[in-house]
């Protein structure tokens, strides 16, 4: 190969040495750098996915955490009347008061107008978890203000204990 190479004219050694150049700089480009390319931007993009996704989850790290005295917290709750757990419990969520509250025989009926969708299920899942009450019957719609994620609401709460 090193004969031919040197037997050929100068030109033509030239014309060969840049197309071996251009061959060496094609094969390291497509064999190479753009797998390690397009792997890291795949890379870039999983990685955006996931901090979208934990931006997402931020909100419920306020959540209250599940203890392991889940039972004394209910028993807690069992002791006052359905009426004040809910207005307690509306006050400390940010929901305000209902429209209207009725005692009904065995837990309440609570009335909502306008109230965020998002704070009214956050509100249920700690009456269920710390007080153990559930919705027995209930109602959404969407409210009519033009805020989205906003619904009226009706909803019949009862002690599973």
């Amino acid at each position: 190969m090193r004969d031919w190479f040197e037997s050929l004219e100068p030109r033509e050694r030239l014309f060969v040495s840049i197309g071996a150049a251009i061959i060496a700089v094609a094969l390291f480009w497509g064999l190479i750098w753009a797998p390690l390319d397009t792997g890291h931007r795949e890379l870039q993009q999983r990685v955006s996915t996931w901090e979208r996704s934990l931006a997402e989850l931020r909100p419920l790290a306020a959540m209250p955490q599940p203890q392991s005295g889940s039972q004394t917290a209910s028993a807690a709750g069992s002791a006052q009347s359905p009426v004040v757990i809910v207005d307690s419990t509306l006050r400390s969520h940010g929901l305000g008061q209902p429209k209207r509250s009725q005692p009904t025989p065995n837990g309440i009926r609570v009335e909502f107008e306008n109230v965020a969708f998002d704070k009214l299920v956050v509100w249920l899942g700690d009456l269920s978890y710390q007080y153990g009450m559930e919705v027995q019957a209930g109602s959404l719609s969407a409210a009519t203000s033009a805020d989205p994620g906003r619904v009226n609401a009706t909803l019949t709460l009862e002690r599973s204990l």
